[in-house]
């Protein structure tokens, strides 16, 4: 088998299988978020049929592995290989549910009070990592390129390492990257740092994550900081939750120098635009508008996850209409909170607290034709998102602690034009991307309160000059120009 010039390493499949007259066909991925198919661009960068991805698949042990190991697919991106690696049900529930749910979100998201560890297996979570990079060593040359992505599978760039010794490995974060303080809270922790220098470059979305992994290679294992660069204006270097007037863009460990990369990802604003134009979208959003009959619609759009700030951004909503009787029946709020899988318990609660609150604040303020908040416990299709973000007056983005937040930047360029208002936590990533959002800290009510009254009472020439620019913000630093970056980054691992 010819090996791979580079190999893309993540939990997902790069396609969705749908089954369709007994058979199994391999459809685009409707990611709405374009991380899939900017990933699957960078093949089309290097020679046709020399990429690969490794995910994995979940398989029956009492059937056996019934699907191919390795195949090959031909899309708009090219020719390239797709390695999937065959996990039990079991090994999913420990290594993903459990460990990387239970243990390592809490305390990535500075939420240790949340941290669970007497239920992890610990050895089975190497023992995926470890069959994770197995499988991208049987994908890529001695000297290929490994992409590796998220913290599920930290552990694989050690034993990469150890498989290909001469490999250019690069590993991307797309959540925070917490403080040393808490990151040192994981019993695991030399051993999660220890993999992470054996990369030959690790990447973050904004300057704070970088900093604080780089602060946490000091303390655990004596890396120094070889160069520093002063954050750029782009990335508001100061006067925010989350700036940092100064980013390592080295660091030295060993014989060995490790890059570090700060690159927020983009959305993906003319394919919005382009399914905003649609005709079926504009009949949905003249729908949209008729069916409000004049009031105002506010969205929170998000997935069921304590961290999402969902709750808190509910409470702010109840106490609008505690506070501004007059907004009885003239303000509407539309919730998405996607349930988790069945089997990880730990969002249930969240999801009872959700539903508890939607329950309350209707049954407080309904009238007999208007319910104050509407939820959905299942994902709307993008489009019809999309719909709702164009005719919505606000978006409330109110987590308290996000990576970066794409759904902030989907209403933004869905608003191209208009004067609608982002309503956005000081603390998701892409806060020190968007200023001209309405920033609020979600841990206090008193900023909650004002922001939502700002955002109502905003005279449209101010929202609209907001709007614009933070329009172009994201349409300058697009999912492609995030994907041209990364490209350039990968190809400094040659020098």
């Amino acid at each position: 088998m010819k090996k791979s010039a580079m190999a893309i390493v993540y939990h997902r499949q790069p396609f969705e299988e749908v089954e369709v007259d007994g058979r199994i066909e391999l459809r685009p991925n409707q990611s709405p978020n374009g991380i899939v198919p900017t990933l699957k661009s960078l093949f089309g960068r290097i020679e046709a049929g020399r990429g690969a991805w490794v995910a994995w698949k979940a398989y029956d042990p009492e059937v056996g592995v019934d699907f191919e190991r390795v195949i090959h697919i031909e899309d708009d991106h090219g020719g390239y290989t797709v390695s999937r690696l065959p996990l039990t049900a079991d090994q999913v529930e420990s290594f993903y549910h459990v460990t990387s749910k239970e243990a390592l979100w809490p305390i990535l998201h500075s939420f240790p009070q949340a941290f669970q560890y007497d239920n992890v297996d610990w050895a089975t979570f190497r023992e995926v990592n470890r069959l994770f990079a197995e499988a991208t060593a049987a994908q890529i040359e001695d000297d290929g390129i490994a992409w590796i992505h998220d913290y599920n599978l930290w552990l694989v760039p050690a034993y990469l390492r150890e498989l290909k010794p001469k490999a250019r490995i690069a590993f991307f974060h797309h959540t925070p990257f917490p403080a040393a303080d808490i990151f040192n809270i994981l019993p695991w922790r030399e051993e999660i740092m220890e993999s992470l220098l054996a990369c030959d470059q690790v990447g973050f979305h904004i300057p704070r994550y970088t900093k604080n992994f780089a602060d946490a290679a000091r303390a655990l294992c004596g890396a120094t900081i070889e160069a520093v660069e002063t954050v750029d204006d782009t990335l508001s270097p100061t006067g925010k939750a989350l700036s940092e007037p100064e980013v390592p863009v080295a660091l030295g460990y060993g014989e060995r120098t490790i890059r570090l990369g700060t690159t927020p990802v983009g959305t993906d604003p003319l394919n919005i635009e382009r399914v905003l134009a649609s005709p079926e979208s504009e009949a949905l959003q003249r729908r949209l508008v008729e069916e409000m009959g004049g009031r105002r619609l506010l969205v929170a759009v998000g997935r069921t996850d304590y961290t999402k700030g969902m709750a808190e951004g509910l409470l702010a909503f109840e106490r609008l209409l505690e506070r501004r009787p007059e907004l009885i029946g003239e303000v509407k709020l539309l919730v998405t909170s996607v349930r988790a899988a069945s089997t990880m318990t730990v969002y249930e609660r969240t999801q009872r607290e959700i539903e508890g609150l939607v329950g309350r604040i209707n049954g407080r303020f309904s009238r007999l034709e208007w319910t104050p908040v509407v939820l959905f416990s299942q994902a709307i299709p993008f489009e019809r998102l999309l719909a709702h973000y164009r005719v919505a007056d606000v978006c409330l983005t109110t987590p308290l602690r996000d990576g970066l937040n794409l759904v902030a930047k989907e209403y933004v360029a869905a608003n191209f034009g208009r004067a609608g208002v982002l309503v956005l936590s000081e603390f998701a990533g892409c806060a020190v991307e968007l200023p001209e959002a309405l920033l609020i800290n979600p841990n206090s009510h008193r900023s909650m309160d004002r922001a939502l009254d700002r955002a109502l009472d905003m005279p449209i020439d101010e929202a609209r000059r907001r709007m614009e620019k933070m329009n172009r913000v994201v349409r300058d630093f697009d999912v492609a120009r995030w994907g041209d970056r990364i490209t350039r980054e990968l190809q400094l691992l040659d020098a």
